[in-house]
């Protein structure tokens, strides 16, 4: 038989009992008690964190590339600044422009131009684009152009480098159209216009035309035609845009007929011109080529010296001056290196030019190229092109090149 147990050793087992199982839950709690203080930290730290958040703000240099971007590419209502060569070699121009909608994407444009070489532009277009579900525009123009001195340095590829004379020439044109995009890749375009053309002695440093040059050596010198000119072209383009492009290609084909009101200067040329840009790393860099060539269809025509193929300019050979090279045939190969410093508005290029004119057709190969190489920067909008400046070195010297538009 066990014996009794005191009354005070119950009481200090039942003490002991009680101890024990407060301790277990305590060592049982704590671990969630730990987690549930992390858990409040992380909250408070995250509600820190939220009310220091604020939208993006970009740099003074992306608002004012943004802010320069829209004036020069969108097209609102109202002014604008415009930015455009009014003949090759006139040097930098600028200018006003008024543009008004008269329906959802027609709309009517003035605009004007004055080059530091006092050249003179002036046109009123308008633009209908997008009818029939978006495959025909229509459009039409009136302008007038004076150029004061154009260069000219005799006719083909030998031309003596300081054999510069100057002319000048006024030119008011008027011109209809219609644009065809029946597939997202192919456009056809035929245009009728008429241009008169006035030529005179030149203004400048170099002698004047008239005081070098005969009908012989210069032809249809002194000859003012007056052309009604029909042009039509088909073309394969899968570029997103003509003015600005990564991507995409042009394989294009132009025919134009120049019929003198007095058929003394009537002459028809055709021109072929390629286009690829090739991205490389998601458009990080691209490989840009280019190819064109202009020819006179019949040798019997007489072609005025202001209407012939030529080579030298910011757009062909950028290491010549502009007109440096005339003859009724042409041909001309480019290609460049793109790459994107940032994503701005702002790309580099290397390139080469490469071309050569020619008095016959047979002869238009890739002997006896002139050539040049440079360096450019290019400020553009999403679509657009607004102005190129490149350094050209060709062995006739280096150009620095100012202009407006892609080079192609």
């Amino acid at each position: 038989m066990a014996p009794k147990q005191s009354p005070q050793w119950q009481i200090s087992r039942f003490l002991g009992v009680g101890i024990l199982v407060t301790i277990c839950s305590l060592g049982c709690s704590a671990p969630a008690v730990a987690q549930e203080t992390r858990e409040q930290e992380l909250a408070a730290e995250q509600a820190a964190k939220a009310k220091q958040l604020h939208p993006y703000e970009p740099s003074t240099a992306e608002r004012l590339s943004t802010r320069i971007n829209r004036a020069l590419t969108e097209t609102h209502s109202g002014f604008y600044p415009y930015i455009d060569s009014v003949y090759s070699g006139g040097g930098f121009a600028v200018g006003p422009g008024y543009r008004r909608y008269y329906g959802h994407r027609s709309f009517w444009d003035l605009r004007g131009l004055f080059s530091i070489r006092a050249y003179k532009f002036v046109e009123l277009s308008t633009e209908s684009p997008g009818h029939a579900r978006g495959r025909f525009d229509v459009y039409a123009r009136t302008g007038w152009r004076d150029a004061t001195q154009v260069a000219f340095y005799g006719t083909g590829i030998d031309s003596p480098q300081d054999g510069r004379t100057n002319f000048r020439m006024k030119q008011g044109y008027a011109t209809g159209g219609l644009r065809a995009r029946p597939l997202p890749w192919a456009v056809f375009n035929g245009a009728l216009l008429y241009e008169d053309f006035t030529t005179a002695g030149g203004s400048g440093a170099a002698p004047s035309i008239d005081e070098v040059h005969t009908p012989q050596s210069a032809p249809g010198l002194g000859a003012n035609p007056a052309y009604l000119h029909t042009t039509a072209s088909a073309a394969i383009d899968w570029r997103p845009s003509p003015g600005y492009a990564r991507r995409g290609g042009l394989y294009e084909v132009r025919y134009h007929n120049y019929a003198d009101r007095d058929d003394a200067y009537s002459f028809d040329r055709v021109d072929a011109e390629i286009v690829q840009h090739v991205p490389i790393l998601r458009e990080n860099w691209v490989l840009s080529l280019h190819g064109q060539v202009q020819t006179t269809l019949d040798d019997n025509d007489a072609v005025p010296y202001f209407l012939l193929p030529s080579l030298g300019s910011g757009s062909t050979l950028r290491g010549f001056h502009s007109w440096r090279f005339r003859d009724r045939h042409s041909l001309l190969v480019s290609a460049e290196w793109r790459w994107f410093p940032n994503r701005l508005g702002f790309d580099m290029a290397l390139f080469y030019d490469a071309g050569k004119v020619t008095s016959r057709r047979t002869d238009l190969d890739f002997d006896g190229l002139k050539s040049d190489v440079g360096i450019g920067a290019r400020f553009h909008g999403p679509a657009a092109t607004l102005l190129r400046v490149e350094v050209a070195r060709s062995r006739e010297g280096m150009r620095l090149v100012f202009a407006g538009g892609p080079s192609f």
